[in-house]
This record gives structure tokens, sequence and C-alpha cells, in this order.
């Protein structure tokens, strides 16, 4: 129960970020639900292994992006923000949590498939008011991983055990990639089963949460899972246009 409460709501402010009010004078990472300003930056290198689904470095043009964490140089405690939610809620017995670094956030622990599990994850509180992603297509990760396959997932609901929008993407161990992910192409599931559903409405983002699963989807198994240590590392979540 005591992970389950963990997933409240964070309140925005309108024009301010809510972690100044939350955590003091210390704002970072930035997430802001005021009406968005797109910040036009050149878009990083990308060596995604999507090669279907991204577009190269060379042939990528500049984008609008607003930055939704920035994990460089934040200082607060990120544990107030992320929480884990791993299989023990279904009685498994993988453990899992999130850290800053020096310049990212750490997701890593151990997964198990003892006692029927297999996944770990950190999850956002929710949001509220809930993010107005409408402007953008999408959201960008930029991620050192193990060579893992992981899941990105946003909700629209404030169930903590609710329909999710997913997304799995590829980490090559030891680099540095970013990954695009179009709103178009995130799924509607319910615990790692698709369902029939109405596309993601980004007009209502109340949480996001990182996973490491040994399932795809409808019982397919994920192809690059590994019981054990895992390691996520994360620089920044960002909606692009």
């Amino acid at each position: 129960m005591k992970t389950l409460s963990y997933f409240g709501a964070i309140p925005f402010l309108s024009s301010l970020d809510w972690f100044q009010q939350w955590f003091g004078s210390r704002p970072d990472p930035k997430v802001d639900s005021s009406p968005f300003t797109a910040e036009h930056q050149n878009a990083e290198t990308m060596s995604s292994p999507f090669t279907a689904e991204h577009q190269s470095a060379e042939t990528m043009p500049s984008q609008n992006y607003k930055t939704l964490f920035d994990f460089r140089q934040s200082t607060y405690d990120i544990r107030e923000v992320w929480g884990a939610l791993d299989d023990v809620v279904m009685g498994g017995v993988s453990q899992s949590g999130i850290q800053l670094g020096d310049s990212a956030a750490d997701f890593s622990g151990t997964v198990s498939t003892a006692n029927s599990g297999g996944f770990a994850s950190v999850r956002t509180r929710n949001f509220e008011p809930p993010l107005d992603l409408s402007a953008y297509r999408g959201i960008e990760l930029r991620v050192k991983g193990d060579g893992n396959r992981y899941k990105f997932m946003l909700r629209t609901e404030t169930r903590w055990d609710g329909i999710a929008y997913c997304y799995s993407f590829d980490t090559q161990a030891d680099r540095w990639i970013t990954i695009q992910i179009p709103f178009s192409a995130v799924v509607p599931v319910f615990r790692a089963k698709t369902v029939e559903g109405n596309p993601i409405d980004p007009h209502h983002v109340y949480a996001m949460q990182l996973m490491l699963s040994k399932f795809e989807y409808d019982g397919a198994l994920n192809p690059h899972f590994q019981p054990g240590f895992f390691q996520l590392q994360v620089e920044a979540i960002r909606a692009y246009q």
C-alpha cells in the first residue's frame, strides 16, 4: 500500500515551475504547464536503433522543443516526483529506484522473473493540472542504456492502474542515443495487453512512466530482456513539434 499511496497528484502552477513551491528555490527538473512558448533548438545527434521510424541526424531538421524534465543540473530529491512501481504489487520480487547522478537521472535495479514477476518501473506522481502537449507531435528521450528494450508510457487518466499509452525502444549499451516517440505511434495497453481505444489525447497527460519488462504486448516476450541488474540513464525528456 505504501507503493500505491505514493502516486498522488503533483500540483502545477500556471506560469511558474511547481517545483519552486514544492521544493523551495530549487526548480529543476523543469516541468511547466503554462501555455507553451516553444523553445527553438537544434536537434541533437540521433543514434536510435529504429532506423525505419526515426530520421538520421543528417536529415532531421531543427525542431521546436519544450523541456519537461532536464536532469543534467538538478539538485532536488527526485524521489519526491518519481517513484518505483515494480512487480511487488503482484507478488514479484523485482526492485528498482531512481536517483540523480552528476548529469542524468539513473533508473536502475534488479529485475527478476521469480513468483511470476518480471517488470520494474518508475513513474511520476499525477500532474495537476495535467500537461497539455497538444501543440507537440511527440516525446523525445535522451538516454544511455544497457542493451535492454525499455518502455515509455504516458497516462491520460488519474487511475494508477488504468490504460497507458506505450512505446518500446531499444538501447545500446553504454551509448547515448536520442529516441523520438510520435504520439501517433504509442499503443493503448492495460497490463501489457493491447486494448481497443481512442488515440492518445495529448491535451491531458497526467503521468509518465519508464519500464523494463520481460513482456512486450499480448503475451509476446521482450526479445532483448535480460533478468538481473539493469540501468537506464536519462538526461532529458522533452516534447517536440
